[in-house]
């Protein structure tokens, strides 16, 4: 269902856009958190933390899929804002077939590198052979991942957002299924959640695909558009090369913490993976009000109606902040059931208190960052990407020293301690650049 965002009341629209975003989002974490849960309950804490010491790697390839999304999101919104068709088309095909390129190169990248990578984080010799392993099956699935992540991303460009929620559904479902078939089942291990990660995000990947080029089939141009466009394959380096850097300069600092976590044992190491998988649950169920926000904003800087930005951005600010009061509510009170969902029953290993400990230091801190993902929204949306990119770095530059400072005297307590100081920093310069209105500034042309 294509939904035109910059028509009718600003609050129901987005509203009622997001939902769907809300639902992919908590289906995707979920079963990113099934193959920890299922790693952990039938193959061991060792597979658990396994699990865990590669999280951050694949993240890095993630960050770059993510950040095509985001590119090619911003730019397919003002032309379809703007109903400009034909250019839409354009834009994507050759987002596209910039996607398989990026995929095709990071694979070969990947089959050589996160061998080292690993080793350079210094993994322990416990987790390293089913870690390094999980990561070999998870790199020959990227061209998937990024496709699935391009396509979705055009799909709510176009005000679509269900169609993105069912092929989320169908594959969490399937991950999960084959999880327990081939962790609980036939006994595989880490290698039975790295493969049916693999074969769930294939078929999501493939069956977007042809969504996607069925659905923009249907679009009267009146003429034929270009396969592939320079002036497009511009225009969306300039929305997708920021969001990269931003995205994979996230996952570079989470590389760097899971270094230092990675010194303070397997325990450690088990709670942090469980708290941080409970965690990114709550995070990405909150900004994913400001996920609709930014394609509502690119919409709406497309058809040049700037008045319903504030309108959007109140809306989208209290739907993430009322969400972001139940997840503390909830975590706060249940932490030790949560992190222990991730372990064997009557574990003594200390992961839960592990876990317990960063969820009550972080937890209460999620409505401030609530505010900056509102805030960004507007700026990516409205293709500010300069001032995007300074409220994400500095945010994680102050998180990533903090947690090499404080490591030194509080250990991973001191690492949990950073990520509010640094939500502190990156708010407040969010808050500052829309209030100063620097979105406004330098409208695309289109």
């Amino acid at each position: 269902m294509i939904t035109d965002l910059t028509e009718g009341s600003p609050s129901k629209k987005l509203f009622w856009f997001s939902l769907p975003l809300l639902a992919s989002v908590a289906f995707q974490q979920l079963y990113q958190m099934a193959d920890s849960i299922i790693a952990g309950r039938f193959a061991g804490e060792l597979a658990l933390a396994a699990v865990g010491a590669s999280f951050p790697i694949t993240q890095l390839f993630v960050a770059v899929a993510t950040g095509v999304n985001i590119g090619a999101s911003v730019l397919v919104s003002q032309l379809f804002g703007a109903k400009k068709y034909l250019r839409m088309k354009s834009a994507v095909s050759t987002a596209l077939l910039t996607t398989v390129a990026i995929a095709l190169i990071l694979t070969v990248i990947g089959v050589f590198a996160t061998g080292g990578i690993m080793a350079a984080l210094q993994t322990p010799t416990d987790v390293f052979a089913d870690g390094a392993l999980y990561l070999r099956v998870y790199v020959f699935g990227l061209l998937f991942l990024f496709i699935y992540n391009v396509c979705t991303g055009i799909f709510n460009a176009m005000g679509d957002s269900r169609t993105p929620l069912i092929l989320l559904v169908l594959s969490s479902i399937a991950n999960v299924a084959l999880d327990l078939l081939f962790v609980a089942g036939f006994r595989w291990g880490v290698a039975g959640v790295a493969w049916a990660t693999f074969i769930a995000q294939g078929a999501a990947g493939v069956l977007a695909l042809l969504l996607l080029l069925r659905r923009t089939h249907k679009f009267e141009t009146g003429g034929h558009f270009l396969l592939f466009s320079t002036e497009m394959l511009r225009r969306l380096v300039n929305y997708a090369v920021p969001s990269i850097a931003q995205q994979s300069f996230v996952s570079v600092g989470n590389v760097i913490i899971q270094y230092l976590v990675n010194g303070c044992g397997a325990a450690v190491m088990g709670g942090y993976s469980a708290a941080i998988k409970i965690g990114s649950f709550a995070l990405m169920c909150c900004m994913s009000f400001a996920s609709g926000l930014s394609s509502f904003v690119a919409q709406n800087i497309g058809a040049r109606k700037l008045d319903r930005i504030g309108p959007g951005l109140r809306a989208g600010a209290k739907y993430s902040i009322g969400l972001a009061v139940v997840f503390t509510a909830v975590y706060l009170l249940f932490a030790d059931k949560l992190v222990g969902v991730f372990v064997p029953a009557g574990s003594t290993s200390g992961v839960i208190a592990v876990g317990r400990q960063y969820l009550f230091v972080v937890v209460p801190f999620y409505v401030i960052v609530c505010i900056k993902f509102v805030c960004d929204s507007v700026l990516r949306g409205a293709g500010a990407m300069r001032p995007f990119m300074i409220t994400t770095f500095s945010d994680l530059i102050i998180r990533v020293v903090l947690s090499i400072v404080l490591f030194q005297f509080w250990r991973e307590f001191g690492i949990w301690l950073s990520w509010p100081l640094g939500w502190f920093l990156g708010t407040g310069l969010s808050v500052y650049f829309y209030r100063k209105g620097v979105w406004k500034k330098n409208l695309p042309l289109l």
